[in-house]
């Protein structure tokens, strides 16, 4: 029998109106924002449809709004009778998967994730960390070339995306430097990432510490699904391991490609991406050819969805 598995974007998937038509046609999305709002005593609903493109940008806001949207899409999809057996999430997703789970309540999420995008844009000062996406070497050579590169600074492996895209994280010039080295080793491009933080990398230890007593007053559950981490890309079981796993996560690379591959391999075969954008649809082609992969972040999506998937309209 095959399985189903919802993935959830994390920071770089905003845009200015999104969740908008979600909750202009459907109420149990319209709920979902009207609860975000009540968490964080402000309108995050208003950002999201109504917010600048810089405004949305600013972590503290990103991902709060990013989690908001996808929980409202996930809500539409299950008032339409859609299952899924499995889930996943990138980076900030995760929280999102884990609330699909159940492993905590979407008040809870909400919060926790204001508060460590918080924290993580405060553990390194503006401009003094940077990012960049390797394409065409594998995870082993840029980790190696990371090395080479670092001196007395950080720069290593941040998310591991796809077989042969991986995206760096650590000092500016550290960066600067292993991108170099990759251009020379033949990776056929290197695309500097306009982010305000060098995200899962050990410069970001600091926003960990700060963020494990946030969890620690968080009610975990036990997982009533399979959710696959990011640091570990194999599931996880009980709530004490989920609570664990998202505070190493801060610190830790982002395994997308083994976990996607994990999944696969576990008997999913259909994957829907649930929030807005479309990142992980294209990562998740890229790595498996053989994948049914389906995106909703809009109403039309939502339909779409159900439709395929055995929903009611």
């Amino acid at each position: 029998m095959s399985r189903n598995a919802f993935i959830f974007p994390g920071q770089g998937s905003q845009h200015p109106g999104m969740g908008k038509a979600l909750a202009a046609t459907f109420p149990e999305s319209r709920r979902v924002f009207d609860e975000a709002d009540e968490a964080l005593g402000e309108s995050l609903s208003s950002t999201c449809f109504e917010g600048t493109e810089a405004e949305l940008a600013l972590t503290a806001t990103t991902q709060p709004a990013i989690l908001t949207v996808s929980i409202a899409a996930l809500k539409a999809l299950e008032a339409r009778g859609v299952a899924f057996q499995c889930a996943a999430g990138h980076s900030l997703g995760e929280y999102s998967a884990h609330v699909s789970a159940g492993t905590f309540d979407f008040g809870d999420a909400v919060r926790s994730v204001r508060a460590r995008g918080s924290f993580m844009q405060e553990a390194v000062p503006v401009g003094h960390g940077a990012m960049a996406a390797i394409l065409g070497l594998d995870a082993e050579r840029v980790a190696e070339l990371c090395q080479e590169a670092a001196g007395d600074e950080v720069v290593s492996p941040a998310n591991l995306n796809a077989p042969v895209q991986v995206v760096v994280a650590g000092h500016a010039s550290a960066v600067d430097r292993v991108v170099a080295l990759c251009i020379e080793a033949g990776a056929k491009r290197a695309v500097p990432l306009q982010v305000s933080a060098p995200f899962h990398c050990s410069l970001m230890a600091p926003a960990a510490e700060r963020l494990g007593p946030v969890l620690a007053e968080v009610d975990f559950r036990d997982p009533r699904i399979a959710v696959y981490a990011n640091v570990s890309a194999s599931p996880v079981r009980t709530g004490d391991e989920a609570r664990r796993l998202l505070i190493e996560q801060v610190i830790a690379p982002v395994r997308w490609h083994p976990l996607i591959e994990a999944m696969a391999n576990d008997g999913v075969e259909t994957f829907v991406e649930v929030g807005p954008g479309k990142v992980l649809s294209g990562i998740a082609r890229r790595i498996r050819r053989d994948l049914e992969v389906l995106n909703v972040s809009d109403p039309e999506g939502v339909e779409k969805v159900a439709q395929l998937l055995g929903g009611r309209p």
